[in-house]
């Protein structure tokens, strides 16, 4: 398998100072509405990286479900390996790869739980299923088989029938606050632009190119 002859050019536009909001979230909104009017495949899907109390990254793949101001917020089990991670460290990096737009978008900062009413309110817009699934799924914990989940799924499903599904006091969603976000824009020649904001202690946010 040869990989080192497998590259492509990045021909699609640069990004200048001039082209970026003064607010990294403004930035932000404008780049993910543009990969949803693009159609790409799961805009909204990031990579998360926690560490463990041994220095080991780990990483996986979650859905942002809303940002604003205030963050960036996923959902998860509070029983997961993510979870109890950021219960010892709470730093955190999200990571969107948009490859067909030849973009990139980095957020660092901290993660704290959000408030059970938010959780809540969240839960009961997802699909009966993925209720379900929650409750079914000691995420990150060993199975003895696929077939074992799957039990447990059919018997939620067959105890609760068509009634209201419990909110799981072990499930619910964190909030990211960012202190760095970097917008990355390939470049031909792997000359990328790439911009930073850095979060100031005012409160603004300071911005800087870096070399690709």
């Amino acid at each position: 398998m040869d990989l080192e002859s497998l590259r492509r050019e990045y021909l699609q536009g640069g990004l200048s100072r001039a082209d970026l909001a003064e607010d990294p979230i403004d930035q932000f909104s404008a780049w993910m509405q543009q990969a949803i009017d693009l159609e790409l495949a799961d805009p909204t899907a990031m990579t998360i990286a926690t560490v463990s109390a041994d220095g080991q990254p780990s990483q996986r793949i979650v859905l942002l479900k809303h940002f604003d101001k205030t963050g960036f917020v996923f959902y998860t089990n509070y029983g997961s390996r993510k979870s109890n991670e950021l219960t010892a460290n709470p730093k955190i990096s999200l990571h969107f790869p948009w490859h067909t737009a030849e973009r990139q978008v980095k957020i660092c900062g901290e993660a704290t739980k959000i408030s059970t009413a938010e959780s809540i309110k969240y839960f009961i817009s997802r699909p009966k299923e993925s209720q379900l699934a929650a409750l079914a799924s000691q995420q990150s914990s060993v199975l003895t088989s696929r077939t074992f989940l799957m039990n447990q799924f059919e018997s939620l499903k067959q105890k609760i029938g068509h009634g209201e599904i419990p909110f799981p006091d072990f499930w619910g969603g964190y909030r990211v606050v960012p202190k760095e976000i970097e917008f990355w824009q390939g470049g031909a020649n792997r000359l990328h632009d790439r911009f930073r904001y850095l979060l100031n202690e005012d409160g603004s946010w300071s911005v800087d190119r870096l070399a690709p």
